[in-house]
This record gives C-alpha cells, sequence and structure tokens, in this order.
C-alpha cells in the first residue's frame, strides 16, 4: 500500500509504524538513531519472521526484542540461563518504566503466583524465563492461556554441542515451534562461528530465520599477550601502570588460583573478590553485587563468571592462563569496553599452558568426534597466540571475517614482532627429544642441550648423547620459546597420560630431514615502560571538566545506592560524558544527550541539571593565581611566557584571562588578536550552539574544525556575555 499527504508526498505503507518505532526508542531509551542492522531486525519481528542475530557484545542485541516487545501486542517471553543476567536485565528495564518481570528458582512462591496472574492479565511487557522453567508442562500451559508477543533466545549458542557454553536444556527450546507456531522467535549470540550459528537454526527448530550478522570487531579492544614470566608479577605491574583505579576482570584456569590470586592482588592493595563455582551462593552473590554496584572493583574468576554480565566500564578483562578456544577468548574479552570505550584484552601464557591444555583434551572421555573438534579449537587458539601479523586479523578471520587490514590496536600492530630463523635450533631441540628416548619433560631436555650435568641427566646416561651439550648458544629462557612454539605448532605432542613427557608428531620428519624451514618468534621480555595507556575519555579531561565528571558519577553513585542498583542503571558513563561535553542548561537540552530518555528525565534531570548548573565553568576561576596571571599578561607577557612562570599550562592561563575579561580587568581584543570579521563569526557560531547545545565549548570547537584553542573560544565567549 502506498500512503499520499496532503502535500502529494509519498510514503511506504510502514511509514506510521517506523515513525512510532524511532519515538519508542527517544522517548523509552533515550537514543535517537539505531545502530545497524537494529531496525531491520525490529522490523522482521514485528513482521512475525523469525530471526537469528549475531552482534559483538554491547551492540545492542538487547534492544532487538525489548523494543518490539513494547510495540507487539502481548508479553514478549526471553530465555535467559542465569538468575544474574535477568535481574540485571529486569532493574535496567525498570528504570526506564518498563513493564518487566522475571520467573526463577530464588522467587517465593508468593512473588512467583504473582508474576504469573500479572502473564495471564497481560500485565507485563517482558518476562524473563530460564530455558529449564519454561518447557515445563505448567508453564507452557500458563503461556497458552497468555497473548505472547515473541520468544527471545539470548545467549543461543548455549545450543551448541561442540561449544564451550554448551547447555542441554536449550535443546528442549525446539519444541516451542510446535507449541506456538505463530509466535515469531529470534535467537541472540555475540559469538558464534559459521559452524555454530547453523547450528542454531537447526537445534532452535528456527523457521526461514532471516540472518543478520553484524560483524566481530570490537575496535574499542586492544589486544596483548606475552609469554609468561612470573605471571602474577605481571598483571600487578599491568594493573598499576595502566588501570590502578579500573574495574576489570582476571581470569585463571583452576579455583585454586583464583583464590590465590584474589587475595595475592588484595594484600597489594586492589579490590580483588574472587568469583568461582565451589563458592557457596551468598558469596558469589554479593561479590558479583560488589562488582556490578561498586567503582575499582577486580574480579578473579574461572570461566564460571562473566555470561550476561552487562557493566559496561570494565576496562581491563586479563587472562593468566590460555582459554580452551578462540571463541571462549572473544567472549570472555567482549564483557571488556561494553560502553565502547577504549578496554584491554592482556594475556599472559607459557609452555605449561600448551602441555596442560592438552593434556586435558587426550585425557578427556569424550567421544573421539568431539575431541577432535576440540583440537582444532586449540590449534586455532595456539595458533592465534603465536602469530607475528595483526592479532584481530586472525580473530575476525576465525569467525569469516577475511576482509580487514591491520588493526593499529594490538601487540603485533603497535610493536612489530621480529622473527628468526629458528631451524637449527627446532632440529636440536627436535633430536634431543628422540636421543632420550621421548621419555622426558621439557626441563630434562634443555639441561641436555646445555650440557648441565644434574642427577636426573647422570641417572640416564644423557650426558654421552650426541644432543649434549649443543644447545649453549641460546639459553634457558630461549629453549622454552623455542619448545613452546614446536608443540604449538603441532612438531612435538605431550604424552596424554601427564607428568609433561614430549613425543615427535609425524609432521616433524622433514623438518628434522633439513627439507623444511622454520622462522620463529623472538620473544621479548616486558619493559617496565610498557604500551601507551589506552585511555578513557575521563582521564583527558581538563582540571575543571574532572571536577565536573566526578561530581556527576558521585550524584550517580548516591542515586544508585539509594535504589540498591548498579550505577549504569541510571547513566552509563558515555551518557555522564556528554553530559561534562555539552553541559546542558535546561530539560529540553538534557534530553538530547543520548541514554536520556523521558522516564529518565522525569526521575533524575533536576538532579543532574542542579550539579552541571552549580559547577563553575571553565572560563569562572577567581584566584589568586588567576589575578596573578592577568597582572603579567598586562605587564606585556605572552601568554606561553605567563605559563612558564606560572609553571601552568596555556589552557589554564587562558581560563584566568577569561576571569580577566569577566571583572573588566581586560578586553577580548587585548587577549585575542584576530580580523574584526573573523572575530565576529567566531561570536556568531558561540550563540547558534549555546541556543543548541548549552554552555559547552566543545561543539563550538567542532564547529570551527579544531582551528581554535579551547581558550581562546572561552576569551570570545566571556566577552559576549560581559
Amino acid at each position: 500500500m502506498i500512503i499520499w499527504d496532503d502535500s502529494g508526498a509519498v510514503f511506504p505503507d510502514n511509514w506510521m509504524m517506523i515513525n512510532k518505532t524511532l519515538h519508542v526508542l527517544k522517548e523509552v531509551f533515550g537514543y535517537d538513531q539505531f545502530r545497524e542492522p537494529q531496525d531491520e531486525v525490529i522490523q522482521s519481528v514485528l513482521d512475525n519472521r523469525d530471526a537469528l542475530v549475531i552482534m559483538p557484545t554491547g551492540g545492542g542485541k538487547s534492544l532487538c526484542y525489548q523494543l518490539p516487545a513494547l510495540l507487539r501486542p502481548g508479553t514478549a517471553i526471553v530465555v535467559s540461563p542465569l538468575i544474574a543476567l535477568m535481574y540485571d536485565q529486569v532493574t535496567a528495564l525498570s528504570q526506564l518504566g518498563v513493564r518487566v518481570a522475571c520467573l526463577n528458582s530464588s522467587l517465593d512462591y508468593v512473588i512467583q503466583t504473582e508474576v504469573e496472574q500479572a502473564l495471564l492479565n497481560g500485565q507485563l511487557d517482558l518476562l524473563y524465563i530460564a530455558p529449564e522453567r519454561l518447557v515445563q508442562p505448567k508453564m507452557l500451559s500458563l503461556l497458552r492461556q497468555s497473548r505472547l508477543a515473541l520468544f527471545a533466545i539470548d545467549e543461543a549458542h548455549c545450543v551448541s554441542q561442540w561449544g564451550h557454553d554448551f547447555r542441554p536444556e536449550y535443546l528442549k527450546l525446539a519444541s516451542l515451534t510446535d507449541h506456538f507456531p505463530d509466535v515469531p522467535r529470534i535467537a541472540l549470540t555475540a559469538t558464534a562461528d559459521t559452524r555454530t550459528q547453523q547450528e542454531i537454526v537447526d537445534r532452535l527448530g528456527l523457521r526461514d530465520p532471516r540472518r543478520f550478522v553484524q560483524g566481530f570487531d570490537r575496535p574499542n579492544i586492544r589486544y596483548r599477550i606475552g609469554q609468561k614470566n612470573r605471571a602474577r608479577e605481571q598483571l600487578l605491574l599491568f594493573l598499576k601502570q595502566e588501570h590502578p583505579s579500573d574495574a576489570g576482570i582476571v581470569y585463571c584456569l583452576s579455583r585454586k588460583s583464583v583464590e590465590e590470586t584474589a587475595a595475592w592482588l588484595a594484600e597489594r592493595g586492589f579490590n580483588a573478590l574472587p568469583y568461582h563455582a565451589g563458592l557457596s551462593t551468598d558469596v558469589r552473590r554479593d561479590n558479583q553485587h560488589r562488582f556490578l554496584t561498586e567503582e575499582s572493583i577486580i574480579v578473579v574468576a574461572t570461566i564460571a563468571f562473566g555470561m550476561g554480565i552487562d557493566k559496561p566500564n570494565v576496562r581491563f578483562v586479563a587472562h593468566l592462563d590460555l582459554p580452551k578456544s578462540i571463541e571462549a577468548y572473544y567472549q570472555e574479552t567482549g564483557r571488556g569496553g561494553r560502553d565502547g570505550l577504549p578496554a584491554d584484552a592482556w594475556m599472559v601464557y607459557g609452555l605449561q599452558d600448551v602441555i596442560f591444555l592438552r593434556q586435558m583434551l587426550e585425557t578427556s572421555q569424550a567421544a573421539e568426534q568431539f575431541k577432535q573438534i576440540e583440537r582444532q579449537k586449540l590449534e586455532a587458539i595456539l595458533g592465534f597466540c603465536e602469530i607475528t601479523t595483526c592479532r584481530r586479523q586472525v580473530l575476525l578471520s576465525y569467525f569469516g571475517e577475511h576482509d580487514h587490514p591491520p588493526c593499529g590496536n594490538c601487540d603485533t600492530c603497535l610493536e612489530p614482532v621480529p622473527q628468526w630463523d629458528g631451524t637449527e635450533a627446532a632440529r636440536k631441540a627436535l633430536s634431543s627429544v628422540y636421543r632420550t628416548g621421548q621419555r622426558f619433560g621439557v626441563n630434562h631436555i634443555i639441561d641436555v642441550l646445555l650440557g648441565n650435568l644434574t642427577d636426573k641427566v647422570k641417572a640416564a646416561n644423557h650426558n654421552v648423547v650426541s644432543t649434549w651439550g649443543i644447545g649453549v648458544e641460546l639459553n634457558r629462557n630461549q629453549w622454552r620459546s623455542v619448545f613452546r612454539q614446536l608443540v604449538a605448532r603441532g612438531y612435538l605432542s605431550v604424552d596424554p597420560e601427564g607428568y609433561g613427557v614430549l613425543h615427535l608428531s609425524d609432521s616433524c620428519r622433514s623438518l628434522l630431514k633439513g627439507d623444511e624451514s622454520i622462522l620463529l618468534r623472538q620473544d621479548k621480555r616486558e619493559r617496565s615502560s610498557g604500551y601507551q595507556k589506552n585511555n578513557a575519555p575521563q582521564h583527558q579531561l581538563d582540571v575543571v571538566d574532572r571536577k565536573l565528571w566526578e561530581q556527576l558519577k558521585q550524584l550517580r553513585k548516591r542515586l544508585a545506592d539509594e535504589q540498591d542498583v548498579p550505577p549504569y542503571v541510571i547513566f552509563h558513563d558515555a551518557t555522564l560524558m556528554e553530559m561534562v561535553m555539552y553541559r546542558p542548561i535546561n530539560s529540553h537540552q538534557l534530553h538530547k544527550i543520548s541514554g536520556v530518555g523521558e522516564r529518565k528525565l522525569a526521575l533524575y534531570g533536576d538532579a543532574f541539571l542542579e550539579v552541571i548548573g552549580h559547577q563553575s565553568s571553565p572560563d569562572q576561576d577567581k584566584g589568586h593565581q588567576a589575578q596573578e596571571s592577568v597582572a603579567l599578561f598586562k605587564a606585556g607577557m605572552t601568554i606561553d611566557q605567563v605559563a612558564k612562570m606560572q609553571k601552568l599550562s596555556a589552557k589554564v592561563i587562558y581560563i584566568h584571562l577569561a576571569a580577566g575579561i569577566k571583572s573588566r580587568d581586560l578586553t577580548v581584543e587585548e587577549v585575542v588578536e584576530l580580523p574584526e570579521a573573523e572575530l565576529r563569526h567566531i561570536q556568531e557560531v558561540i550563540l547558534d550552539c549555546q541556543q543548541r547545545f548549552g554552555q559547552a565549548l566543545k561543539p563550538v570547537y567542532d564547529a570551527l574544525a579544531g582551528v581554535y584553542e579551547i581558550g581562546v573560544l572561552s576569551c570570545v565567549r566571556q566577552g559576549l556575555d560581559n
């Protein structure tokens, strides 16, 4: 159908729904526009079609079912695998004024009955429920008596039997097709390669679904992998230099390592909390609650922690042990930087990680078909660690995206890895494994290569083998690097019975015979200078803006504490940063800030506007030092000379001079030496931006293409105010 308005303009037949969708997006969620492909996904669901959505963490997956839930008649049923994830989503949506509830085993009978009755009465927009409860006969009967808008199956990769998060109860969700054939279903995940995507469609029984694969790139995350050498000390150096007060997650392979590392960090002044499945439910709940609601908390965890954690300002994810697969690594590192601001994915790994994971795989009681797939995944993560080219290219290529240029934001791009011809060293290493009978681990073999006459060497008579002492050109750490890379590349295998015994693999024959050469990474010791800090915008604010930033955070924390919700449920950091940059002065301007919808404007608008209004703007420093700067400038000094004399930046001196203009000790023309027409143009832009954006100078700076310093603009604005 084509619709014409009175002017003769032509609109598509769904233009009214598009308009309503955008209205809900702004008034409920606080956003002016969709991210690609949210609008297409939502339209597909509104058209009653099934959909598969692969979207990176922080890309806005939840909106793809939350918004159509508010537009379609009935209640949206959201399948969620974790109770903590349910509560997080319910809390956030309640803040927006959405009618939402959850059903899980932690609720008492009275509350469960109330929720069920609300569902029957059509009083819920969304209901979150665990997969095992959803397929129970009682729950299915309740749903048949209710009007349903859609089914959203979150963390859909859990249906994959070959995946790292497999949950058998997800397999039963295919029955929804038979029970509710007219209700659209949308399956969503951040982690699924091509095989897993097809497995999701098949095992959930999605009917001719539209597929939306947004891509896997997380450009704000910096990937860094180093060689393990006293891992905790390496972690401590990383935290002190780059994240001394940031929230983050540290992953360890064992529960014991989790508890020891958390205690070790706590002794060194960090707010570090342990999390693993062996802790009591109360301890896990309390530690997760602290992580979500407090600043500067570090959670040290096994893989039991993280799925569905929506804390947006996690600035780093660190691995002290090697994950089992690239999927696991991608999902775990993806918990950093959900707000789109810079975050670090930092990992150290070594030869023992490789040996341990290979042993664990080979001693598993799983079927051989499963083992073969797991071997492939292990080879992929080992290859990812050992590459010398862009890590992001390899990571994205694993998920089927092959056309990305080097990213410039991973360790191998920022500090290209040197390589060396390791052919001769590799042949010595392989020969030594063979000459010692393929019955020993790496430390003993290195002793043989270095000619170290240990008791074990003497007992085995290995001081008389042909490889005794032939490797003195490398030190012990260099030989460990050689062996790590030979195991990672499959030239050496690890005895599945344990003890780290090394065996020659069939693939090493051509290398031993001299028919093949090999280039190896030249491992570098970490330098204390490290990388340039991956700064979030709040770390780059000047003194005055930083003060407002801290005041807004304090207000947010107080409001969150009053309601016992995480601070980001009130407003995300990105929303607070926009308040600092644009400094809105009324409700209309505040409503334009991304993340400020109608409900939150009504709840919190006055409080945040009051803080912004009370915070002195950058041109109002009235202290004694400002008076000295004005006096020095009037005495004939340049701005740079005044800055040097006062031991301050030129930007601060401009603030002082703006204060002098305000007190009429100076004129704009004395401070800003520009032609009259140019000055008038700047004034016009300032007045226009004030009307549109408020008092902040950042929009003026942007509108003038960054030609003029903020300090110059501050002085011109002050002249207008006089």
